[in-house]
């Protein structure tokens, strides 16, 4: 492809693009299409002669687009939302261009340097104490990851990166609430500590972890010869946007010399809202903390931000520094390849400074404003039909609810619910997403899509009044 070619269809992408933000509402929220259609549609073997754009592109349009659940409706109320916005696709858009690879200063210092100045504007943002600092990292599933492995390090005096864990007679446990991500789990196991060592905590009818329920099972494995490394505090949990009690989980780790990481992937975004900040009590008292700019900030997927109290504990746990890596200039910067786990590195703070600066503070905190809005008015909704009830406190934008005729039983209750996901998810015009808590089948409505306004709320609420009476009369 030549110069003329690259512009002639760069433009036309753009133009697509811009387009299809606009009239993402036409498309059917989920994709229609069945398992294996797409790929069936895609020739077995490779082109040996090249093809043109004109036929690549038609072929995205009339292929690819059909299995496209679209994450950019404003009917989205699946998962917690994955936001784009036009300033962060323009930033991706020069990154791509660029193709620089950001491992060390040395090979962008401006990506270096723009990342450090971005992560500081976020901490200011949400309120971080100002001795942690922070770093850009894919997902907060890799964030957690390397906290588990510093604290690992930590726990052990730097000695399992070197020995391993072969003659370990104190095994390291793990603390996290029964509500925590799977990614916890998912890391406790990559990082060697074993799922059996990893104890789920209960937690309350707020679905908050329970302090002395933490504390007790601390003690108990101390008892046994354990050795607590590690607690996982979630500031927003998947299923119910539950918040787990920082300041008391922060002096039980401090007390047991635990370290403490923070998982605040979705709800972390809602600190910068001054009223939302009650959350964060005691984050002086937290060595790791992550939450993801690309779920609530607009920044486009992926770009999560990682702050650490000790940053020399996360390099001393990831450096390596082979010979063809060092430079003249190691001394004086940070080189983020030794902050994580990858060695090459995204420019993905450039998407981000674009979005900070082209939104503002004041645009971002008007965003999240408008979505609790939303979800409050919501709250009123479910609260005001008999025929649904609130499973759980609305502590962000999502809201759990189900129906509940009154008179059915749990296995009747739960047959009902999925029935009534599947009618309304069928229609293509709105989506959502379920979970359990404690044991009961729940609807998740989780508002947080950049342009979800409340026409599309009332259509949507509409819409799941409807296909609840539907199931009802099937009873």
């Amino acid at each position: 492809m030549d110069k003329e070619t690259f512009k002639k269809y760069g433009y036309e992408f753009i133009d697509w693009v811009a387009d299809y933000l606009m009239e993402v509402e036409k498309y059917p929220v989920k994709s229609q299409v069945k398992p294996g259609e797409i790929k069936g549609k895609i020739p077995p073997e490779p082109p040996f002669r090249e093809e043109s754009m004109e036929e690549i592109f038609g072929d995205f349009k009339e292929i690819i687009l059909s299995g496209i659940t679209h994450w950019q409706h404003p009917c989205w109320y699946g998962y917690f939302p994955a936001n784009n916005s036009y300033p962060s696709i323009l930033g991706e858009l020069l990154s791509a261009g660029l193709g620089v690879q950001c491992m060390s200063w040395e090979t962008s210092p401006a990506a270096t340097e723009l990342e450090e100045a971005v992560l500081q504007w976020l901490r200011q943002m949400l309120g971080l104490p100002p001795g942690m600092v922070g770093v850009i990292q894919d997902t907060a599933s890799t964030a957690t990851l390397c906290a588990l492995l510093t604290a690992r390090e930590v726990a052990r005096d730097f000695k399992i990166n070197v020995e391993g864990f072969q003659g370990l007679k104190s095994p390291l446990t793990v603390y996290a609430s029964e509500e925590a991500h799977s990614s916890i789990e998912k890391g406790v196991k990559i990082a060697g500590y074993g799922k059996e060592n990893l104890r789920y905590i209960s937690a309350d009818e707020k679905f908050a972890l329970i302090p002395s329920l933490l504390e007790k099972a601390i003690t108990k494995d101390k008892g046994r010869g354990f050795q607590p490394a590690c607690a996982v505090a979630s500031l927003g949990t998947t299923s119910s946007a539950g918040i787990d009690p920082l300041e008391s989980m922060a002096e039980i780790c401090r007390r047991h010399g635990m370290w403490l990481h923070v998982d605040a992937a979705y709800g972390g975004s809602a600190a910068i809202l001054e009223e939302k900040r009650d959350m964060l009590r005691g984050i002086e008292g937290v060595d790791s903390f992550v939450f993801n700019p690309h779920k609530w900030l607009l920044t486009n997927f992926d770009c999560s931000a990682y702050f650490v109290k000790d940053p020399k504990l996360l390099i001393r746990t990831m450096e390596m520094s082979p010979e063809y890596l060092k430079t003249a200039s190691d001394a004086q910067v940070n080189n983020y390849r030794d902050w994580g786990i990858q060695l090459g590195r995204r420019f993905r703070a450039l998407k981000l400074w674009f979005v900070l600066r082209s939104y503002g503070v004041e645009g971002l905190q008007e965003m999240i404003r408008e979505h609790f809005r939303l979800a409050g008015l919501f709250l009123e909704w479910v609260e005001g039909e008999d025929i649904f009830e609130l499973m759980a406190p609305v502590n962000f934008s999502l809201v759990c609810f189900r129906l509940n005729d009154g008179k059915s039983s749990p296995e009747e209750l739960e047959g009902m619910n999925r029935e009534l996901l599947e009618e309304i998810n069928a229609t293509g015009r709105v989506f959502l997403t379920h979970t359990s808590l404690k044991g009961k089948y729940t609807l998740r409505m989780s508002i947080g899509q950049r342009t979800t306004g409340e026409k599309h709320l009332r259509q949507a609420w509409g819409l799941i009044k409807e296909k609840a009476r539907k199931v009802l009369e099937g009873r």
